[in-house]
């Protein structure tokens, strides 16, 4: 496998840190750019080994599979500058959240295998729970090498890309809930006068402690729940605030709201470019 990355951000050095670190590829088999910040790919240089290039026919002369790890926003400008050199052997790899495949497709204007990608910002602590979906172009190898790719990063399930939307709404954004729960935790923390300090600690092992419980156990969350609640004690009195306020369904709506923002998002992007 030998790999560009067209992007350099935070999801590109994460998954060159994931495929390096766990071995699946060597850094003289990764080829990475970005639109102008050469400071950065100094520093993945530095890091990882990797091939580091403005020379995007070079680039591309090397490699097999080429990772869209730009901004979104970037992308039509990215794609006008490969796709003279792309051949019709190679793997695309797309970790741009809103950019449907069929895009893609339309961009490239050729028929390669196209593989969209939706992980999260936990990847960089190869943590991330990953979602992949294929054109019909993906044959069985290029879907082993690219699952191999994300798993070195997190977990990784292949699902039908009209579900990506979902996906986003519920991972993509999902770490992003939790750290808002934690800010909650954390303010309450002080509130009853804990130092900030050791309230970190507790909350961090409590949601680790609940994450191995719910991965563990084969029991439903609901009924993990109930188990840890007593009548009349002090989780009941703390869940009776929690249902007062319809916490959980303003989580639902919350990820709702995600969801349909990722596919009004796909569409605008889809009509920009029609435009």
């Amino acid at each position: 496998m030998k790999i560009a990355f067209i992007g350099a951000g935070s999801m590109a050095e994460a998954l060159i840190s994931g495929i390096i670190t766990q071995k699946l590829v060597s850094g003289n088999n990764v080829w990475v750019t970005n639109k102008c910040n050469q400071e950065k790919l100094y520093e993945l240089q530095q890091s990882y080994g990797v091939n580091i290039s403005y020379d995007i026919k070079d680039i591309l002369s090397h490699v097999n599979i080429v990772c869209l790890a730009m901004k979104p926003k970037d992308v039509g400008e990215a794609i006008q500058s490969i796709r003279a050199y792309l051949r019709k052997d190679m793997l695309i790899v797309s970790v741009l959240a809103g950019v449907s495949i069929t895009s893609i497709e339309e961009m490239v204007d050729t028929d390669l295998a196209i593989v969209r990608a939706m992980p999260n910002t936990s990847a960089t602590i190869g943590k991330s729970a990953s979602a992949l979906a294929i054109n019909h172009n993906v044959n069985h190898l290029q879907l082993e090498t690219v699952k191999g790719m994300f798993e070195t990063v997190g977990l990784t399930t292949i699902v039908k890309e009209e579900d990506l939307d979902a996906v986003t709404g519920l991972s993509g954004s999902g770490p992003a809930y939790i750290y808002y729960l934690v800010e909650a935790m954390e303010k309450s923390a002080v509130e009853i006068g804990l130092e900030k300090e050791v309230a970190k600690k507790f909350i961090i092992q409590t949601l680790i402690g609940a994450a191995e419980m719910l991965e563990r156990s084969s029991k439903e969350s609901a009924q993990l729940r109930k188990e840890v609640t007593s009548p009349g004690g002090t989780t009941e009195a703390g869940l009776k605030v929690l249902e007062a306020h319809a916490v959980q369904e303003a989580f639902v709506e919350c990820i709702k709201a995600a969801t349909a923002q990722s596919k009004k998002l796909g569409e605008i992007f889809a009509n920009n470019m029609k435009v």
